[in-house]
């Protein structure tokens, strides 16, 4: 037996659900005159953008730094303790760890190895 379509598929779970089964999009129809490209337009020497003002962008990006800033949801006191809490474990443990592990591969090495 042959596989399924995925639009067979989508129909079947309409059906089963109560739903009027989906219709595909219909496809564009390609245009039988073709427009020219167009030319970009030459920017002219005289005209300045708006968003390119010489001599302040500095201001601009302390501007939109501030902006961002204001977005940002900060943490409370008690969240930034208990974080904080949390990496001062996470590097305890780390660091025994690694001392342990150094002490083994000295034993290890100054016996076995440099007998």
């Amino acid at each position: 037996m042959a596989r399924s379509t995925r639009q067979q598929r989508r129909q079947r779970r309409a059906q089963a659900a109560g739903t009027p089964p989906l219709r595909p999009a219909p496809r564009p129809r390609p245009t039988t005159e073709e427009e020219p490209p167009k030319q970009p337009a030459e920017p002219r020497s005289s005209e300045r953008r708006d968003d390119v003002r010489p001599g302040t962008p500095g201001v601009r990006f302390v501007q939109e730094s501030w902006a961002e800033l204001k977005k940002v949801e900060w943490p409370t006191q008690q969240q930034l303790i208990s974080g904080t809490a949390v990496v001062l474990v996470a590097c305890l443990i780390t660091g025994l760890y690694l001392y342990a592990n150094d002490r083994l591969w000295e034993v290890v090495v100054k016996h076995v190895l440099l007998r």
